[in-house]
C-alpha cells in the first residue's frame, strides 16, 4: 500500500509541476485536453489498474467515448441519478481503501474531495450514456441455436472456451453466543462515545477513526449517500429516523455488531451518515461448543436420522441459505443473475479450502470461517455436486457458447458502428499525438 501510494503521489506531483494544459485532439466540436488524459491516467493509478501506453490508449478511448456521447445527445438518453450516486459512492470507497484517507485521495486527485466526487459523477453519467447507446446498437442481435452450432462447427476442440471447475455447496452455520458481560462492555463504550459527542467533548469522525471496527473508520465512519434498502433493516430504521446532525443515535445491534450513528446530510430518499461499529469478542469456549454441536449434527446425518437438507432448514443460523436447504447461491454483481454453481475462486476462502478436500456427497468436519458480515462463525459444508473443468460442449454448456457468440456479434456490430461514425465525424489530432498504433486507424484521415 505504501509503495503504491508513494508511486502514485510521485506521478501526480510530477504531472502537476510539468503539465501545461492544451487541446491535443478535437472530435466533432469537442476538444480532448491533456488534463483530461492526465485525470484519467491518475484515476486508473488510484484504482490500481494503470493503462498500458496511456498517452496513446487514453486519448483514443476518450475520442470513442465522444462519438457515443454525441449519439446519446441525438437519442436524448436520460440518466438515472440515483444509480449514478450509488456507483460513485462505491468508487470512492475503493479509492479510500487503496489510499487510506480523504487527504491522500485529495493529494492524488489534486482537488478537494467534493470536487473529485463531482468529477466521478460526470464520468459515471458519461459511462451510463455510452452503455445505453451500445445497448441500442446491439439490441437487434438475436442468436439462434443454429447460428451457435454453425459458429462452432469447424472450431477445433482445443479452441473451444474452457469452463472452469464449478461446485454446488450446502452449508450449516452456528453463530457463537455473545456473553451478557461482553454486550454490557460494548454498550458501555458506545454510550460513552455518544456522551462525548453529544456534550461537545469529541468529534464523532475522530472517535470513528480511533475506535470503529468497520472499514469506513478511515473515512471518519462516513458511509456516503445510500438508500433505505442499502442498509440492513435494523440499521436503516434508526438511520432514517435521525433528524439532528448534532445528536447521536441510540445503540443499534445488527448482524455486523453494535453501532451508534450520526446524520450528516439528507438528499431526497438518500442519506449520508457516520457510524461507529464495535464487534463483540467471543470466548473460545463458545467456538469449541459450536464446533462440537455441528459435528454432532453431521454424525446424526451420516447415521440417517435426518438429511443435510432437513438439518440446514431447521438448525442453521445462516438466514441467507436456511430457506434454501443450506444451498449457497452465487449472485453475479454485474447482471444480478443467480446460480447455485460456484467457481472455486468465488467461494468464501475458508469454505473453498474445505470443499477442495471433499468428494461429492461428503460432509466436512466442523470448522470456523469469516462470513460475509465479518463475523467469525462455525460451519460444516456438504459437497452436493462438482463439474470438473472442461472444454465447452454443445450439450452441456450451450448457454456459455451462445453468450460467446452474442458477445462476438455485439463486438463486431459496435466496431462497425465506430468505423462508420469516424468517417462522418471531424477529427483533428495534434501532430505529436498521431504516432500511435491506434485500435481504430481511421482517426488520421489520409
Amino acid at each position: 500500500m505504501a509503495t503504491m501510494l508513494s508511486a502514485v503521489l510521485g506521478l501526480s506531483a510530477s504531472a502537476q509541476s510539468n503539465v501545461v494544459d492544451e487541446v491535443i485532439w478535437v472530435v466533432g466540436d469537442d476538444p480532448i485536453l491533456l488534463s483530461d488524459v492526465e485525470e484519467t491516467r491518475i484515476s486508473a493509478e488510484m484504482r490500481g489498474t494503470p493503462f498500458p501506453n496511456p498517452y496513446c490508449t487514453i486519448p483514443e478511448q476518450l475520442a470513442i467515448q465522444k462519438l457515443f456521447l454525441h449519439q446519446a445527445e441525438l437519442d436524448s438518453v436520460s440518466v438515472d441519478e440515483t444509480s449514478i450516486n450509488a456507483m460513485v459512492d462505491e468508487e470512492l470507497n475503493v479509492y479510500l481503501q487503496n489510499l487510506g484517507s480523504k487527504e491522500n485521495v485529495e493529494a492524488v486527485a489534486r482537488k478537494s474531495f467534493s470536487q473529485f466526487r463531482e468529477q466521478l459523477k460526470q464520468r459515471q453519467r458519461d459511462n451510463y450514456k455510452v452503455s445505453e447507446v451500445q445497448r441500442s446498437i446491439t439490441s437487434g442481435i438475436k442468436v439462434t441455436p443454429a447460428e451457435v452450432r454453425e459458429y462452432y462447427k469447424d472450431v477445433p476442440q482445443d479452441s473451444l472456451p474452457f469452463v472452469p471447475t464449478k461446485v454446488e455447496v450446502q452449508i450449516i452455520t452456528h453463530v457463537p453466543k455473545v456473553s451478557r458481560e461482553e454486550v454490557e462492555r460494548i454498550e458501555g463504550l458506545l454510550r460513552e462515545y455518544a456522551r462525548r459527542v453529544n456534550e461537545g467533548e469529541s468529534d464523532f469522525s475522530t472517535l470513528a477513526m480511533l475506535y470503529s471496527q468497520d472499514g469506513s473508520a478511515r473515512n471518519g465512519g462516513e458511509l456516503g449517500y445510500k438508500g433505505r434498502n442499502e442498509f440492513v433493516p435494523e440499521f436503516s430504521n434508526v438511520a432514517f429516523s435521525l433528524t439532528d446532525p448534532k445528536k447521536v443515535s441510540k445503540i443499534v445491534r445488527t448482524e455486523f455488531g453494535f453501532h451508534i450513528i450520526q446524520l450528516i446530510d439528507r438528499r431526497g430518499d438518500r442519506i449520508n451518515v457516520r457510524h461507529i461499529l464495535l464487534k463483540p469478542e467471543i470466548d473460545q469456549s463458545e467456538f469449541t461448543a459450536g464446533l462440537q454441536r455441528l459435528d454432532s449434527i453431521t454424525a446424526d446425518i451420516r447415521a440417517g436420522k435426518f438429511t443435510f437438507d432437513e438439518a440446514a432448514s431447521a438448525l442453521s443460523d445462516d438466514k441467507d441459505t436456511r430457506n434454501n436447504h443450506g444451498l449457497m447461491v452465487n449472485a453475479n454483481q454485474e447482471t444480478g443473475a443467480m446460480t447455485s454453481r460456484f467457481e472455486m475462486k468465488d467461494l468464501p476462502q475458508d469454505v473453498a479450502k474445505v470443499v477442495d478436500t471433499l468428494k461429492v456427497g461428503e460432509i466436512s468436519r466442523a470448522f470456523t470461517m469469516i462470513n460475509d458480515k465479518g463475523q467469525s462463525v462455525c460451519a460444516v459444508v456438504y459437497l452436493k455436486n462438482r463439474i470438473d473443468g472442461h472444454r465447452a460442449s454443445m450439450t452441456e454448456d450451450f448457454q456459455i457458447l451462445k453468450d460467446e457468440v452474442f458477445a462476438k456479434r455485439s463486438e463486431e456490430k459496435i466496431t462497425e458502428w465506430i468505423k462508420n461514425k469516424q468517417k462522418s465525424t471531424y477529427v483533428r489530432i495534434n501532430p505529436e499525438w498521431r504516432d500511435c498504433d491506434f485500435e481504430y486507424p481511421g482517426w488520421v484521415k489520409k
